[in-house]
């Protein structure tokens, strides 16, 4: 035991325990993991609770984490500076034809807005105020309306730029440039299940459906809407072609969304540019708190070498690529039920590292399976943040919502699979255009 007061068995039950204990008296999560800390901490003698302060600050001193609020303030400025209405304004000419209009137009204007902002949780905010009432008065059922909105703005976690792979990629060292690469068709794919899935609703519920819009309309809601769509090719293409690090495309994005408000659109107003500043912060606090203590529990975990002992059997059972994947995705879609999805990462990610490598994943396939699957518990009780968010917008019960949900889940967990057997899913595009990613 190395000369610790505390066994490894015994330190993962103080730990784990005191910190699902917490949760289930609704401590909030980056303050219960903190928390499960401190009996380690004041029990071992070669440790002290200054411990806590000094990796949690280890954690926050870290360049590329300076990404996360540069992108979280790029979309706040997108969305106060009209570009969300022109977005919306080329998601209807697209897919206003298709069954279910006001649905289609909601999953495409995420696949929009996923490019630009990387937060789910900010894209379930602004989806649900715009659409879930526009739905509802169109004859849409709430429980259907709250289902799409809730699950398209998981999308936001898996096309780029991602916070959560740029979490991935900062504690897992992966190319971060490799994983917006990746992420690029299974967002893409789950996009499309999504949409076919609203065709078949609207289809069986008969749902509205709009004109098609001419080639006129359709040219002129894509000139308007075409800076904005620059965003995420300015993003990728700039690290794809080495002028910038994921932190300093995050800056850019802020620039090109200020002059795009200030300048090309001329929306955007004193009053509105404080409340970006004002948002950005409160979400990047939240969001980085609970980096610092996940990575302060991650430590502990280390410390007492509680990673091996909980992987000693699993290595016993010999699995290739196709069955790890599938054990890595069951796990992290258990841990996305009760865990947020970045303290999952730095915690579980790193315990299975050793699992994915093993078997012979690469890197970018281990991490693209793991984000994938914790996105499904953006939208799975007791944690689904995003369904928590949409049913707060409509003022209903999660319980009401939740059957249309897991129906909805169901063809994106065919994506999941695709993704697990066929890596090139994940590998095409970076090994395409950046092969040096995939090193």
């Amino acid at each position: 035991m190395g000369g610790n007061v505390i066994d490894p068995g015994t330190a993962a039950w103080m730990l784990f325990g005191g910190f699902f204990g917490m949760l289930a008296l609704r401590v909030p999560v980056a303050v219960a993991l903190g928390l499960a800390c401190l009996p380690p901490l004041l029990i071992e003698d070669r440790l002290w609770p200054m411990i806590l302060v000094q990796e949690t600050f280890n954690a926050y001193n870290s360049f590329i984490l300076l990404a996360v609020p540069f992108f979280l303030l790029a979309a706040n400025l997108m969305t106060i500076g009209g570009i969300t209405d022109r977005l919306i304004r080329l998601s209807r000419a697209m897919v206003g034809h298709l069954p279910g209009s006001l649905a289609q137009i909601n999953v495409v204007l995420s696949i929009f807005f996923a490019g630009i902002s990387g937060s789910s949780t900010a894209d379930a905010a602004s989806q649900g105020k715009m659409f879930i009432e526009a739905q509802r008065r169109e004859g849409y059922d709430v429980s259907f309306s709250v289902a799409i909105t809730a699950v398209s703005a998981v999308l936001a976690a898996i096309i780029p730029p991602s916070i959560m792979m740029i979490v991935w990629g900062g504690v897992l060292t992966v190319s971060i440039g490799g994983l917006f690469l990746a992420g690029v068709i299974p967002g893409l794919l789950l996009g499309l299940v999504q949409m076919a899935t609203v065709h078949a609703y609207a289809k069986a519920r008969g749902y509205p459906t709009y004109g098609k819009a001419t080639w006129g309309e359709f040219g002129s809601a894509l000139f308007v809407s075409l800076p904005a769509l620059m965003t995420p090719f300015i993003i990728i293409g700039g690290k794809i072609f080495g002028w910038f690090t994921a932190t300093e495309a995050a800056c850019i994005a802020v620039l090109y969304a200020m002059i795009l408000s200030v300048i090309v659109y001329r929306e955007m107003k004193l009053k509105g540019l404080w409340t970006a500043f004002s948002e950005t912060g409160r979400f990047a606090a939240i969001t980085l708190f609970c980096v610092g203590t996940a990575s302060a529990f991650g430590w502990l975990l280390a410390f007492y070498k509680i990673p091996e002992a909980l992987l000693s059997g699993v290595s016993a059972w010999e699995m290739g690529p196709i069955l790890t994947g599938f054990f890595i995705a069951g796990v992290f879609l258990v841990v996305g039920c009760f865990l947020d999805a970045i303290p999952a990462i730095i915690i579980v990610g790193t315990i299975l590292q050793p699992v994915a490598e093993a078997a012979g994943m690469h890197p970018i396939h281990f991490a693209m399976v793991g984000i994938v699957s914790l996105a499904f518990g953006l939208v799975t009780p007791p944690y689904g943040l995003c369904l928590l968010i949409s049913c707060a917008v409509a003022g209903v019960r999660v319980m009401d919502v939740l059957k249309d949900t897991c129906l909805m889940l169901l063809p994106m967990l065919g994506v999941l699979a695709l993704l697990i057997l066929w890596p090139d899913v994940a590998l095409f595009l970076p090994r395409l255009l950046e092969p040096d990613f995939l090193k």
